[in-house]
């Protein structure tokens, strides 16, 4: 056994969700993403004297709803405080968050690791403001500071200590990107900054209870390079200790390029903070009402809408994932299932067509061009016979994607109907054993494989028209004569 397999790794981590509204947390500037630095900001955000903070309202409702749908307490009276720290990113020299009184109590989600189900817990999330973004790459003398993100909503969602690997912790965070995607509160980028997490990393004896001495790897925003960072700090303090070593609490930084986490600093504790109450913003009061508007606008959830596919409409559980991954996928097929009844068509058609152009074509799902109308009617087309799934795929899906017409004019058009008819099948069936007499005598002596040689002979003579059950017992009928 290896020595490494003797310790359990232990990992917590702090979620930040940047959320999606206009303007910042405490003040009107503008928080879009990609401007040119330094032109988003303004005297309340940079922390002139004389300037004071007014709270963003969406950044509450957004709170609620994430809150909502993890299974959190809601606590009915919020207060800010403010959180001292000296960093040149900062401007006023400390960031307005919530110390005492976080807006969210516990709850937690379930998600499908390698092992199985987990439930990871929460143990709250807090509103703050975001610091703005240190650019160290620009001169290898200078640090450029661009101050357009200081001051836009965050809320930092704060777990217990329950992942047991990186690859829970990658599990999970794709899981919260989908989940804020859904309730509308934030787009999840990574790329850009907008879901980022800590990583509190600790390793002990397996079976023992207590905590190791845990490091915080610092803003992952990349979930391949959280994998990579947790897995080396994994082994960085297992190696430690069994040279005879300790932990020391440190905040650590992850370089990508060599793999290797290095200390930023000694790990920071509350004290060193030094929070108090923020005397420029009251107490935010939610009440029973406003509460209650927020629940009633809640949106099916993709655990929620997942189970309902496979319930109702009778998917696979890795149909149902795979349909449920984004929320306009899952919307859209949704409407289709309006328009049809056999589902489990529908989704091969999501899944195996629709999907694959959208990702080539780079469109969002908002964007493809043929109707729920004209895709029921083209599952139609192929339940009723008229048309193979290969014609449907390949032969009349491409012209919908051009023009608004159903799928049986598309068909008749191009003459794909194909036909049942007794006398129409007879000669086909008939042309091709005459043609082929050494094997219908080899089918006979036993070689029913050759069925399959006889159908596409047929199909092709047929130019593919020929309704393939129709032809199938049909052929199966004169090779008994």
């Amino acid at each position: 056994m290896s020595v490494y397999d003797k310790y359990e790794t232990v990992v917590g981590l702090e979620v930040h969700v940047q959320l999606g509204t206009k303007s910042k947390a405490f003040c009107g500037d503008d928080a879009s993403f990609g401007a040119p630095p330094n032109t988003h900001i303004s005297t309340i955000s940079l922390g002139h004297p004389g300037t004071l903070p007014r709270l963003n309202k969406k950044q509450i409702e957004y709170a609620v709803k994430l809150g909502l749908a993890l299974g959190s307490k809601i606590s009915p009276t919020n207060n800010f405080d403010r959180k001292n720290y000296f960093y040149a990113d900062l401007p006023k020299g400390y960031q307005i968050t919530q110390d005492r009184m976080p807006i969210c109590i516990g709850g937690g989600m379930d998600v499908e690791t390698e092992e199985g189900k987990r439930h990871i817990r929460m143990h709250h999330i807090h509103m703050e403001e975001d610091a703005g973004k240190s650019i160290h790459d620009i001169a290898p003398d200078a640090t450029f500071i661009d101050l357009n993100r200081a001051g836009v909503p965050l809320l930092e969602v704060v777990t217990e200590p329950d992942f047991r690997s990186a690859q829970e912790v990658d599990v999970f965070m794709n899981a919260m990107r989908q989940l804020v995607r859904y309730l509308g509160v934030s787009d999840g980028n990574m790329q850009e900054g907008s879901l980022r997490c800590d990583c509190n990393v600790s390793v002990r004896l397996k079976g023992a209870e207590q905590f190791g001495e845990r490091c915080e790897i610092k803003n992952m925003n990349s979930m391949r390079f959280a994998r990579r960072a947790i897995e080396f700090e994994r082994k960085r303090q297992i190696d430690l200790l069994e040279s005879g070593g300790k932990v020391a609490q440190q905040t650590l930084n992850f370089d990508p390029v060599t793999g290797v986490t290095s200390p930023l600093r000694d790990k920071e504790d509350a004290h060193d903070y030094r929070y108090f109450p923020e005397p420029d913003l009251p107490p935010v009061v939610i009440s029973d009402e406003y509460l209650a508007a927020i629940k009633a606008e809640m949106p099916a959830l993709p655990w929620e809408l997942q189970a309902k596919f496979i319930k109702e409409y009778q998917l696979s559980a890795y149909n149902a994932k795979l349909l449920t991954e984004e929320k306009g996928t899952a919307l859209f097929f949704q409407e289709l299932t309006k328009h049809t009844k056999n589902y489990k068509a529908a989704a091969n058609l999501m899944i195996n067509k629709i999907n694959p152009w959208l990702s080539e074509e780079k469109q969002s799902i908002d964007e493809f061009p043929i109707s729920h109308q004209q895709l029921g009617a083209l599952v139609q087309l192929i339940d009723d016979g008229k048309v193979s799934n290969t014609i449907a795929y390949q032969r009349i899906f491409p012209e919908l994607l051009k023009t608004k017409k159903m799928p049986l004019e598309i068909a008749e058009a191009m003459n794909l109907v194909q036909s049942s008819d007794g006398d129409f099948l007879e000669q086909l069936v008939m042309d091709v054993l005459e043609k082929n007499p050494d094997k219908v005598k080899a089918y006979k002596n036993g070689k029913k494989g050759l069925i399959g040689f006889f159908m596409g002979a047929v199909m092709k003579a047929s130019k593919g028209k020929a309704e393939p059950k129709s032809t199938n017992a049909l052929l199966a009928k004169k090779l008994s004569e």
